[in-house]
């Protein structure tokens, strides 16, 4: 009865989420869609990343990358929830362009395939980058996994099931976590579950507004540009709505919602830690907890920083990610 209780809450807060998504989505018009994608064209050129695709079973896999692999190890990173590849441009800034690194669309999301009748939980996802893994080769030699919040969730338990691949891990804030006080995020989507009457004509305006709200959580001090910025990165010209709502439930399953933390002792790899000390979606603390189950760990916590790392503190979090891949793996390369 517990995990029923459980179940329908998840599925109503999934609900919400999807169609607050959905709603600033819609806002997001054409222009602005024209201009978004003219100008991630634009920096993916300045980037000199290539897009490419490969296809393994039901999945088309679509990622882009930059360099060739050669004696230092690849880095492949996986982005978060409800976005794609192109959040990882900002990051590319600061990385040498001669360091081979992948950036994939996660099953789903972007450009990959989405088969609303596949489980979209942290275990089944770390399997399918596995399978990606291998399509491009990246398996011949241990690689530098980095990831992202639910990417970051999927990494780690990556790392867990596959060590052998795995030469060092970046950990953005991941997902995965038990946490005796429960994630804001989560308390702030309970709050308008409460709020909504659903007969309501008010309905439509006021989770415009409260989905500006929960954008904002997610970082430091947001700005205008900041908020187009991350409603850029949601915007996904296919039918959304009941996948994240899918996606939400998947990952918060018995089988996935803490999968990272249960995983975390069977990770090998040198491992590094950064979450930004201003964070409402994914508690800090869950960066000691981390610390705490995973050998060979350090943490960073980043001042000035909330959740999306990459937009709040994209230098930082690229020298952070650069200088760990150095003192592991070797010497830096140079642009």
């Amino acid at each position: 009865m517990e995990l029923t209780a459980v179940r329908i809450l998840y599925l109503v807060l999934g609900s919400i989420l999807a169609c607050i998504t959905s709603i600033l989505v819609a806002r997001y018009n054409l222009w602005h869609k024209i201009l978004f994608k003219l100008w991630t064209w634009l920096r993916r050129m300045k980037r000199g990343v290539k897009v490419k695709c490969v296809k393994h079973n039901d999945y088309n896999f679509c990622y882009f990358s930059r360099g060739k692999p050669g004696a230092q190890p690849s880095i492949l990173m996986l982005h978060g929830f409800s976005l794609s590849k192109d959040m990882w441009l900002d990051t590319l800034k600061y990385i040498p362009k001669d360091m081979h690194v992948v950036c994939v669309d996660l099953p789903g999301h972007g450009a990959t395939t989405r088969l609303l009748g596949d489980s979209y939980g942290a275990p089944d996802q770390a399997k399918r980058i596995h399978e990606f893994v291998k399509c491009i080769n990246l398996d011949k030699k241990p690689f530098h996994l980095v990831g992202f919040s639910m990417g970051g969730m999927i990494a780690g338990v990556y790392a867990a099931l596959y060590p052998s691949h795995v030469r060092c891990l970046s950990l953005l804030c991941p997902g995965g976590l038990r946490y005796q006080g429960g994630y804001e995020f989560i308390k702030h989507l309970r709050e308008i579950e409460k709020s909504i009457s659903v007969g309501s004509s008010r309905l439509v305006s006021l989770t415009e507004r409260q989905g500006e709200e929960l954008l904002k959580l997610g970082l430091y001090h947001p700005s205008i540009s900041q908020l187009q910025l991350l409603k850029g990165y949601l915007d996904d010209d296919r039918p959304q709505r009941m996948f994240f709502i899918k996606n939400f439930l998947d990952l918060s399953s018995e089988e996935s919602r803490y999968s990272l933390q249960d995983n975390a002792s069977k990770i090998k790899a040198p491992t590094e830690i950064i979450w930004g000390k201003y964070d409402k979606v994914l508690d800090p603390s869950g960066a000691d907890i981390l610390a705490k189950a995973i050998p060979h760990c350090q943490v960073y916590i980043l001042d000035r920083c909330g959740h999306f790392i990459t937009i709040d503190r994209p230098e930082k979090s690229a020298e952070l990610i650069l200088e760990f891949h150095i003192s592991v793996c070797g010497t830096k390369k140079t642009n």
